[in-house]
């Protein structure tokens, strides 16, 4: 009887596994929805609020967090800027864009010298961000991508910088 309990609880045990599995493999991608819609949600947001501050000169003021003297309509130009990195963030992190596709798009905006001002006037803001999160390796892959442009001799920009292997 002994035995027969021990074989029981073994099948028991398996099937519970088993069935661990199985419901851990069907929530995985509702989680991941989950998730997709959290971030589309906070992206639409973040992108009203900064509407808002680009057409209204009160609000843009309680965005100016730059090191230096900023003029308004430069700080509502870094505003779009950010909102266009920002989209292009959030596309990635969505799963609609690999990384190598948004180095493509980081290229394109690296091309533009407001963005790259953008970028320099910001990058206290980054210095915050925790070194191994995403967004400071991708804050990092836009250094890089900015350097080697300006580095770069050749008129064919979008040759310039290698981009990243795909993560595992």
């Amino acid at each position: 009887m002994a035995t027969q309990s021990s074989g029981v609880r073994r099948i028991v045990s398996a099937f519970k596994a088993g069935f661990a599995a199985v419901t851990e493999s069907v929530s995985a991608p509702a989680s991941r929805h989950r998730r997709r819609v959290a971030l589309t949600e906070q992206h639409r947001l973040h992108f009203d609020l900064l509407c808002k501050a680009m057409d209204d000169p009160a609000l843009t003021a309680v965005l100016d967090t730059y090191e230096t003297e900023i003029p308004l309509e430069k700080q509502r130009q870094f505003l779009f800027a950010n909102a266009l990195y920002i989209n292009a963030l959030h596309f990635h992190r969505i799963g609609a864009m690999s990384r190598g596709e948004l180095y493509g798009h980081l290229r394109v905006m690296g091309q533009n010298q407001v963005f790259r001002e953008y970028w320099e006037a910001t990058r206290h803001h980054r210095k915050s961000l925790p070194v191994t999160s995403e967004e400071y390796a991708l804050g990092l892959m836009m250094d890089d991508l900015i350097q080697e442009l300006t580095d770069s001799d050749s008129d064919e920009w979008w040759v310039v910088g290698e981009p990243p292997d795909e993560p595992e």
